[in-house]
């Protein structure tokens, strides 16, 4: 048993819950032309950013486990910080370090992927995200193991790319088809055929979460699988052609199939051997569900489950063990403050719209599926709406909000945990006036809660798991806006490396305790301590350092 232990100090706690609010996707910049949270009217987090303490969390790089402090933090590993009250190695760090050492090339899955195909003059596939984002995929990562394949005796191996658009520049698709093919060429023998067989956006195929949109699946299986499509020469001349006649940015490009003679280079066949190669595991689990699950599979009809040996990166849900094979263990969170909060006795509720759902249960709990107390857990999903994020900015917050309102009243719970996923998603839009209608509709809803949280004595700490919004234009390494040649700002869907905010609201019991001087030192995994200390108990000695300190 994980126990919180009661404070060493004479505080005992708060009275009402503490509240947890994820302002997903909110980060800390100058206020330029290109910040959607500086040119939104938010007299609420004005109020609260003016009045109230606020310390700024690094949100990237090596404070959430990735690599290096040149990458973007996500809402997944964001998440993975803020519950666990700790940093793990994350899955791109995980990824490099096993290729790094040859231990990848090393495992049972890849052997066997490697023995199936050369033992039945079949196909290796790769599918994946094709960029260097480094947030679900890395290209280099996929470079690597299409030279290994060729060094161990492969034949044969067909690639099928999801443009990003969204974690790197949104039509910066060449920049990555054209080096790819020059390394392809650079491999190609006689006796080692490998070709890209299929593609396109990543939010039209194969890339859906939380089984929001079973029809993006559907719409990847049939053309990495079936190779059914428009069909294009090349994967440049199919970027090209699809985004002259779309003015679709990479991500929304629709799926396109390579073709020699009227017949796709690469559908999927019996014998073949398929890896999937994102390492983030939350727009992984259906396609694999898909590649994996036999005769109960109801999502789509498949047409047709030729009979593969199928891999993921990593193994994208523990305890559903999906998929059944993976290259690389993924990190093994332990200690997280969900687990600590059920074996002391604390209730607990946590709430989103489903674009978010996992990130405040799945990736909260240390990628852990279900729930460690059935009797002091509730966790509530709104279905979020099935249609392009800058047509309805507002997203689900008033009906998130009008549930959270009913959860504070209740007084059935000690802790409580949202998020409001407005500024992430429609940030990923690059539609600057929808992102500026979704930080004011969360300001909104702000207006409406806050008081709710003071009326049952309770305590706020209003935080984000990583920037977006508040960058909504590309910038150079001085913070100025960059411009095309049309002399227009260079929109960036993708996250930012700035800090998030962290405003401690409390208007109980503020004289207990100080706030400790934020000199750079927080991230995110200083909220599980800080939260447990408002609560009225030490933290437990492997997380990181809390924000306050009690008097």
């Amino acid at each position: 048993m994980a126990k919180l232990t009661k404070s060493s100090t004479n505080y005992a706690g708060v009275k009402g819950p503490v509240v947890t609010i994820v302002m997903d996707g909110i980060g800390i910049a100058p206020a330029n032309e290109g910040n959607a949270v500086a040119a939104a009217y938010t007299p609420t987090l004005d109020m609260l950013m003016a009045n109230y303490p606020c310390v700024a969390l690094k949100a990237h790089g090596t404070a959430v486990g990735l690599p290096s402090d040149d990458d973007m933090g996500n809402s997944e590993v964001g998440h993975n910080a803020l519950g666990a009250g700790q940093v793990f190695a994350q899955g791109a760090k995980l990824v490099s370090n096993s290729i790094e050492s040859g231990k990848m090339f090393t495992s049972k899955t890849w052997c066997d992927l490697i023995a199936n195909v050369k033992n039945n003059h079949s196909t290796l596939h790769f599918l994946g995200l094709f960029s260097d984002g480094n947030v679900h995929s890395h290209i280099d990562h996929l470079k690597a193991m299409v030279a290994q394949a060729k060094n161990e005796g492969v034949g044969k191996v067909r690639v099928h790319i999801l443009l990003d658009g969204r974690d790197v520049g949104e039509t910066s698709g060449m920049d990555y088809i054209a080096p790819f093919e020059d390394f392809l060429t650079s491999l190609r023998s006689a006796d080692f055929d490998c070709k890209i067989a299929s593609g396109g956006g990543r939010m039209k195929i194969t890339m859906d979460r939380y089984e929001a949109n079973w029809a993006m699946v559907e719409a990847g299986w049939k053309t990495h699988v079936l190779g059914e499509g428009r069909q294009f020469a090349s994967a440049a001349e199919a970027y090209t052609t699809l985004r002259a006649e779309s003015g679709a940015i990479d991500q929304d490009l629709p799926p396109f199939v390579i073709a020699e003679d009227g017949k796709p280079v690469g559908t999927v066949e019996d014998g073949d051997s398929v890896i999937f190669f994102n390492f983030r595991g939350d727009r992984s689990i259906e396609i694999s569900k898909a590649f994996d699950e036999g005769d109960s599979f109801d999502k789509f009809d498949r047409v047709r489950k030729p009979d593969v040996l199928y891999a993921g990166m990593l193994e994208y849900d523990g305890d559903l063990h999906i998929p059944s094979r993976y290259l690389v263990n993924p990190p093994e969170i332990t200690n997280t403050m969900s687990e600590y909060m059920a074996d002391t006795g604390i209730r607990m509720a946590a709430i989103s719209e489903t674009q978010k759902y996992g990130h405040v249960t799945y990736f909260w709990n240390g990628n852990r599926s279900g729930k460690f107390s059935e009797v002091l857990e509730t966790y509530i999903e709104k279905p979020s709406d099935i249609v392009p994020f800058e047509q309805r900015p507002w997203m689900q917050c008033a009906e998130i909000t009008d549930k959270m309102i009913e959860l504070v009243e209740s007084g059935k719970y000690d802790y409580i945990r949202v998020n409001y996923p407005n500024g992430d998603m429609v940030g990923h839009t690059g539609n600057f006036a929808a992102t500026k209608i979704s930080v004011e509709a969360l300001d909104l809803q702000l207006a409406r809660l806050l008081p709710v949280i003071d009326k049952m004595g309770g305590v706020a700490i209003i935080t984000a798991d990583h920037g977006n919004a508040d960058e909504m234009y590309e910038v150079d390494k001085k913070g100025n806006v960059k411009y095309d040649k049309n002399g227009k700002p260079k929109a960036k869907t993708s996250h930012t490396l700035n800090r998030v905010p962290c405003i401690i609201y409390d208007n109980q019991n503020k004289d207990a305790y100080t706030v400790k001087a934020d000199n750079g030192q927080f991230g995110l995994s200083s909220v599980a301590a800080t939260t447990v200390n408002l609560m009225g108990y030490d933290a437990p000695a492997m997380w990181d350092e809390s924000i306050i300190e009690i008097k």
